[in-house]
């Protein structure tokens, strides 16, 4: 990737600015950086307690299956094994959920998923527990899966409460407008697996007290103490989520389905659990992205305005309802995308299958509309015979205009800014400028392609996304300041899960009161609950109870002196460890101040509230939204098919610029899974039955595959609710980015290109 940290730091209008030294605004590096890079950090599959026993799951291979019987008589037996763990050694609640109590803990009656558990062992030894789940008898009935979503209203129910999980029928406007130019699209977006660097891993350890606690990389560990204490019959004050290093996270981590059955072995064996998941574990384990199916019609008027959406949108949530019914909602609701559309009609589904089961990852639901309304631009373009960037900017969204969802837009959304950012960025070079053999063809260095079958495409595409919860969700995080002896200590349970919250904190009490070393307290739910790191929400919710621990510790500090001297706090600055008074009459350090004394406040953050989506999907749901434009330049050999992005050009709404270096990285990281879910990731499940779950079939992009990234503008309005003004930084490029790929690949071969990822077949150009 060719951009730098300094990138991050371009004002609107594209001039650098000078970084502050530390504070808010400076590119403070994390504190952990050192020892993640030297191998020395501590993730939970480095954990050992005396004692330690092994963990392991038996899992189905079947995707449709009834349970005849379990016989575990042939692992117990084994020497080295401890116990043996099946549904009816769950104390407490045998099923859980997040939304939707529905899972089982350990399937009993059916199977609905490939590789769902049906029991656990704990062993003295990895390789006796693993040989012990295998000798576990279990009879099946196989039964046909349920894996095509439209078969899904007309099958057998999966579930007491059947198969649909959600409708949203959206109705916005008058049903009966129609435009001049219409168009239609039909579009199908795969699974995407998160693909987190380290697989799940934990370590539970029974409590004197009878309860457990678990050391895991959980993003949400108040929610999954919770779930564990109702499966293990246990009050919650006798559960403890201890979280580790969280080894990558683009969505939900630690699903509570490693989870319980380790709690359940402790509990069980009174001795410590460690349970370290292989890699295909992991790819059965957990949730992926959603497949998506989506119908559209397009209406516009002979200068190319948009007058009517209409959509059909069908979520393959797989076994259990898991986050599909805010997916459902993200997507209806941005169906249209950063558009003013008068009218529209969008109707929603999810429904369970027999697939894996979906959940939260980056960008849930508007990743996969983004990818369908932009082709239904292209298409549009096309046909009025307008630059498909023209199109798009007759039609942009701004502040104080409307939603589908009757919501006004009261955020900054400077989205004709954005777009006419990425559209004046210069081209790259044309290959034709450069000798044949410096050449980089689609395929690699190694491409079997010829330079005159190669053909570049330019592509666009709009995307946006909400921050924190929707519809009505609690959003409320709490954290603590303490300053003692020159250091202060955040104490806050919002997981630093690669998202830089962490190093956002330190960098905000060192803005507030002006000392340097700030430690931030590793978490646990013993601390107030501060919500899933998800959607943005820790830089806004978590990021702004810090801020206002800080502020009111820095009254104490400040205080005693404006009382000394007659004059207000308002009239005393802060700055690199001195205090002052406005007339310089005062100048001490904070040192000083302190007198040896530990200040200390807790303070709260909840945004304002939202509400529910209604019958007609109408509704105030989101708290804020971020947008961003994405120009990409591709080569495509119009004979095999094979595809390279060559340049990804970004502009991107982000209130403000906290720590340029850390979100320049989180665009290029979001960027580089956008163009995964563009061209190579694909969970392919014939029959229900996960096919290759391993990272040498599952093709993630590597360097050698990221593109160069432009940052070409950083758009600072700041959203005035939002504290520091801050917007969510990872999620809406990741949304974008696979869009304007597609894009990019019809303007070079002429190809309608309906499905990500874009098969080869896709790619080459018609005769």
């Amino acid at each position: 990737m060719s951009n730098d940290a300094a990138t991050a730091t371009a004002a609107v209008g594209g001039t650098q600015q000078e970084q502050p030294a530390h504070g808010l605004g400076a590119s403070l590096p994390a504190a952990d950086a050192r020892a993640k890079t030297e191998g020395t950090f501590p993730y939970a599959a480095d954990l050992w307690a005396e004692g330690l026993l092994w963990a392991a799951i038996l899992r189905s291979p079947h995707a449709h299956a009834r349970i005849l019987s379990v016989d575990t008589s042939a692992a117990a037996a084994m020497p080295g094994v401890r116990a043996v763990v099946t549904h009816t050694d769950v104390p407490g609640d045998p099923h859980y959920g997040r939304k939707v109590i529905d899972r089982p803990v350990f399937a009993y009656d059916l199977v609905r998923h490939h590789g769902e558990p049906i029991a656990a062992v704990a062993a003295d030894h990895p390789d006796t527990a693993r040989l012990a789940a295998a000798a576990i008898a279990v009879e099946y009935e196989v039964l046909e899966p349920v894996t095509d979503p439209e078969h899904a209203f007309a099958a057998e129910p999966l579930h007491p409460d059947g198969n649909l999980i959600r409708h949203i029928p959206l109705s916005f406007g008058d049903p009966e407008a129609s435009g001049e130019v219409v168009v239609e699209g039909l579009y199908r977006i795969g699974r995407q697996d998160p693909a987190p660097i380290g697989a799940e891993a934990g370590l539970a350890v029974p409590r004197p007290d009878g309860g457990v606690e678990i050391y895991t990389a959980s993003t949400d560990p108040h929610t999954d103490r919770d779930l564990a204490a109702a499966s293990f019959g246990l009050d919650r004050e006798r559960v403890k989520i201890v979280v580790t290093g969280v080894p990558g996270a683009t969505g939900d981590r630690e699903d509570a389905g490693f989870q319980l059955p380790l709690g359940l072995l402790a509990l069980r064996t009174g001795c410590p659990v460690k349970l370290a998941a292989t890699r295909e574990e992991s790819f059965l384990g957990h949730a992926h992205r959603h497949p998506t199916l989506l119908r559209y019609r397009h209406h516009a008027d002979a200068e190319g305005r948009l007058v009517k959406v209409e959509a059909q949108i069908l979520l393959d949530a797989g076994a259990y309802a898991d986050d599909s019914s805010e997916s459902l909602a993200a997507a209806v609701s941005f169906a249209c995308g950063p558009y003013v559309v008068p009218h529209a009609f969008i109707e929603g589904w999810a429904v369970r299958t027999n697939n894996p089961p979906s959940g939260h990852v980056r960008g849930e639901g508007a990743l996969q509309v983004c990818a369908a309304y932009e082709g239904q631009m292209d298409k549009l373009a096309a046909k009025l015979g307008l630059e498909p960037a023209e199109l798009r900017m007759r039609n942009v969204l701004a502040t104080g205009d409307l939603l589908p969802t009757g919501q006004t837009v009261t955020c900054p959304a400077p989205v004709a800014e954005l777009l006419r950012a990425v559209r004046d960025f210069p081209l790259p070079t044309l290959p034709k400028d450069s000798p044949e053999e410096g050449w980089l063809l689609p395929g690699g260095p190694e491409g079997a392609g010829e330079p005159s079958a190669v053909r570049r495409g330019v592509g666009y595409a709009l995307g946006m996304v909400h921050m924190l919860g929707a519809e009505g969700a609690d959003e409320v995080s709490t954290a603590t300041v303490k300053v003692h002896d020159g250091i202060a200590t955040v104490i806050c349970a919002a997981v630093e899960t690669g998202q830089g919250f962490s190093t956002l904190a330190r960098q905000i009490v060192q803005e507030t009161l002006g000392i340097d070393e700030v430690h931030v307290a590793s978490v646990d739910t013993d601390q107030p609950p501060a919500g899933p790191a998800t959607h943005g929400r820790h830089t806004w919710v978590s990021g702004g109870a810090v801020e206002r621990a800080a502020k009111m510790v820095r009254t104490q500090l400040l205080q005693p002196l404006a009382h000394k001297f007659g004059m207000s706090t308002e009239l005393l600055s802060i700055a690199d460890g001195k205090i002052t008074s406005y007339d310089g009459v005062l100048s001490t350090t904070v040192t000083e101040a302190m007198d040896g004394k530990e200040l200390w406040a807790t303070a709260q953050c909840r945004p304002h509230p939202t509400e529910p989506l209604d019958e007609t999907g109408q509704g105030d749901a989101f708290v804020g939204l971020a947008f961003c434009a994405v120009r990409a330049v591709v080569d495509v050999d119009i004979e095999l098919g094979s595809i390279r992005v060559v340049e990804m050009a970004v502009a991107q709404d982000v209130g403000r610029v906290l720590n340029p270096a850390q979100l320049a990285a989180r665009i290029e990281a979001g960027v580089t899974q956008g163009v995964g879910a563009a061209l190579t990731e694909n969970l392919r499940t014939p029959r229900g039955l996960v096919r290759h779950p391993n990272l040498t079939h599952y093709a993630l992009p590597t360097a050698l595959d990221a593109p160069d990234i432009r940052i070409v503008k950083l758009v600072e309005e700041r959203d005035v609710v939002a504290p520091f003004g801050a917007k969510a930084a990872s999620a809406v490029p990741v949304v974008t980015s696979p869009a304007a790929v597609a894009s990019a690949v019809r303007a070079a071969t002429g190809r309608p290109v309906n499905r990500l990822p874009i098969r080869p077949q896709a790619a080459v150009s018609n005769p």
